[in-house]
């Protein structure tokens, strides 16, 4: 079982009205979990977001925390709804209505991993999914919840980069202006969870720091931006999709010697969001 329930890298001091967020790049896989599964190790990774936190590790030094998962997303899925519980892997839990997240498996307590693949065979207790819960849902998103309000409560806005990576295959359909596949995908749910005005600038960041960068498409935000992202109350949420090719065999799981040099590029777009996030600053310098 992992030591801790989510892992929480702070400034010396808060400067900014900026959290980042990487809720899909636990690696913490309990024991219990890899004993049951009809899947090796390796297969249980296949929809981890891997070494995302380690990209955008560079938050806190320009005054920004980061909260990053320890449990995988193959355990409990922290951008979910509590009650996305799939009653085809729970006891007890009665279908309601269509959703087609939990349909596919992928409710907050997933029932497969990546390319359809079951984790276990048969069903699990609602007292372990609830169990699951109250370890390392709740906690996490009581964190979450907690650090947006004091920014917001600091710097009169708060502005939350969710962080996240997609497979290179997941792009095969999508472009950019003139024909390049995108690097980065950035989610607002079509502007309901951030101001135009922030995302426009956020997504010149990306531009300007060399990455091919599309809206919405084809990710426009789950759980985490729904959920947080309320632009009429000053609290913005943006998604950030990164193609795993650029920094990783996604094969082997493995970092590729490019990672250094995409972690920097992220760094200076890290500082940028930063400085984005300073207000009050900014309103008394004009």
């Amino acid at each position: 079982m992992p030591a801790q329930e989510f892992y929480l890298h702070l400034p010396q001091t808060i400067t900014t009205g900026v959290v980042f967020s990487s809720p899909h790049s636990g690696r913490d896989y309990p024991a219990d979990m890899v004993l049951s599964s009809d899947l090796n190790a390796h297969q249980l990774r296949s929809s981890e977001d891997a070494f995302v936190d380690d990209l955008f590790r560079a938050a806190p030094q320009y005054g920004a925390p980061l909260i990053a998962a320890s449990v995988p997303r193959a355990y409990v899925d922290l951008n979910r709804g509590a009650t996305e519980l799939d009653p085809a892997l729970i006891e007890g839990v009665r279908k309601t209505g269509l959703n087609p997240r939990v349909a596919s498996g992928l409710g907050v307590i997933p029932r497969v991993v990546a390319q359809g693949r079951a984790i276990r065979q048969g069903k699990i207790s609602r007292q372990e999914a609830e169990r699951r819960l109250l370890r390392f849902y709740h906690p996490y998103h009581r964190q979450l919840a907690e650090l947006l309000k004091t920014s917001r409560r600091q710097f009169g806005q708060v502005l939350l980069i969710d962080c996240h990576s997609m497979p290179h295959e997941s792009l095969s359909n999508c472009r950019c202006d003139g024909g390049t596949r995108p690097a980065v995908v950035l989610g607002d749910r079509f502007g309901a969870a951030c101001a135009p005005e922030i995302m426009l600038q956020i997504e010149e960041f990306f531009k300007e720091a060399g990455f091919a960068t599309v809206r919405n498409v084809p990710f426009a935000g789950a759980f985490i931006a729904q959920n947080y992202g309320r632009p009429g109350e000053g609290q913005h949420v943006v998604q950030v999709e990164i193609d795993r090719r650029l920094y990783m065999n996604e094969v082997l799981i493995t970092r590729k010697p490019e990672f250094e040099t995409v972690q920097a590029r992220l760094a200076a777009v890290i500082e940028r969001i930063a400085d984005l996030g300073r207000w009050p600053m900014q309103v008394a310098a004009q």
